[in-house]
């Protein structure tokens, strides 16, 4: 009995080193492995999220300067009715506040895709995590499993109660309690034709006629472009009408009470004046130049041409009758990228100097030079 007791006794003794052999080379280092790995994706979550958070801050910084500047010469104008920039029109700028909103929202897009995929990739982790404990604890349930039977339904029972917990149970329950804090994936993303912001579609924002209008040059002939003669009484030339694609900043602009407004002929007009685009500084050493359009028709050309009068003549109103844009041109085919129109007409037409007037209201009319004899038309492409 004494031998078989001090077998049994060695035996359990064996088991216990057994037991200990096993689980510290099974089960601790998978635990342990299991430990580097969580700590490794705290960092990683707080460096991700950080540096997308700091990228949206700085493009709504860069937005919100932006949207100060269009309220303060917005209200500027709108009291003293004062000469501004073209850089600084409230129609350019409004413009500028959409190019600026919308890389805003890209990056608040980019931030909430890259949120989306952090907090997937936690699931698939919470997931991992335990699986791996499962794993763990069946490798330490069959270690012990020779031992006592108390031990074994003991870590039966823990193992049993271990292998009832989803892969999910643990993001779920994380989800549960930080859902104000969390990124809803099923909510829409966001869109610049839902936001609002000061002085948006304001009266000195709107145009108070647009659309393309041909403007002939020594190299090319006509070309197109999109214009627009704005409540600031500036008569500006863009690519095309789009906010989104380029900052919207004008290839020309005329500050037509500071311009001689030439008489219709046909679909024709001509406008003389200073390129007002490139600044004060720019616009002082500016040479004057005389311009010719040319529209569709000669119905176009007389609409562009009387609200160019009444703007260069002091008259121009920013009223509801004014305040929506009036485009003679479908926007729909208006381009950045349109080619000039081909005409059959070989020679070129004079510039049309006859019954000129002159801006700042005086309503005078005169010739463009000296003895009454038409100048050539420049552009300055």
């Amino acid at each position: 009995m004494s031998a078989s007791r001090l077998t049994n006794s060695k035996g359990i003794a064996n088991s216990h080193l057994e037991t200990e052999k096993t689980i510290k080379g099974s089960v601790l280092p998978v635990l342990e492995r299991l430990h580097t790995e969580i700590k490794n994706k705290s960092k990683e979550l707080s460096k991700g999220a950080v540096k997308g958070s700091k990228e949206v801050d700085k493009a709504r910084n860069v937005t919100q300067k932006h949207i100060e500047l269009l309220g303060q010469f917005t209200a500027s104008v709108s009291a003293s009715g004062g000469k501004v920039d073209a850089a600084n029109d409230p129609y350019v700028l409004q413009r500028g506040v959409n190019h600026r909103l919308n890389k805003q929202v890209i990056e608040e897009n980019n931030n909430r895709h890259d949120l989306i995929e952090i907090q997937n990739s936690f699931a698939q982790f919470e997931a991992h995590v335990i699986q791996t404990f499962q794993q763990a604890l069946q490798t330490f349930y069959q270690a012990v499993g020779g031992q006592h039977e108390r031990q074994k339904a003991m870590y039966a029972d823990m193992v049993t109660t271990a292998q009832k917990i989803p892969p999910d149970f643990e993001f779920k329950g994380f989800v549960h309690r930080n859902s104000q804090l969390l990124v809803d994936p099923s909510a829409p993303k966001r869109e610049i034709s839902h936001i609002s912001f000061p002085n948006q579609n304001h009266a000195l924002t709107q145009p108070l006629i647009a659309g393309t209008l041909e403007r002939k040059s020594r190299l090319t002939g006509y070309s197109s472009g999109y214009y627009v003669v704005t409540p600031s009484k500036f008569l500006h030339e863009f690519k095309d009408d789009d906010d989104l694609r380029r900052d919207p900043s004008s290839e020309l602009s005329l500050y037509l009470p500071d311009c001689t407004i030439g008489a219709v002929n046909g679909e024709k007009f001509n406008i003389k004046g200073k390129d007002a685009s490139k600044g004060k500084i720019g616009s002082a050493i500016a040479m004057s130049h005389e311009l010719a359009f040319k529209t569709h028709t000669p119905a176009e050309a007389e609409k562009w041409y009387n609200i160019i009068k009444q703007v260069a003549g002091g008259s121009a109103t920013y009223t509801d009758s004014v305040s929506s844009p009036i485009s003679p041109v479908e926007s729909g085919n208006m381009s950045g990228q349109q080619q000039p129109p081909h005409y059959e007409e070989k020679n070129v037409t004079p510039v049309q100097t006859q019954g000129l007037t002159q801006g700042h209201g005086s309503g005078s009319a005169g010739p463009v030079s000296a003895g009454g004899q038409a100048q050539e038309p420049y552009n300055s492409d």
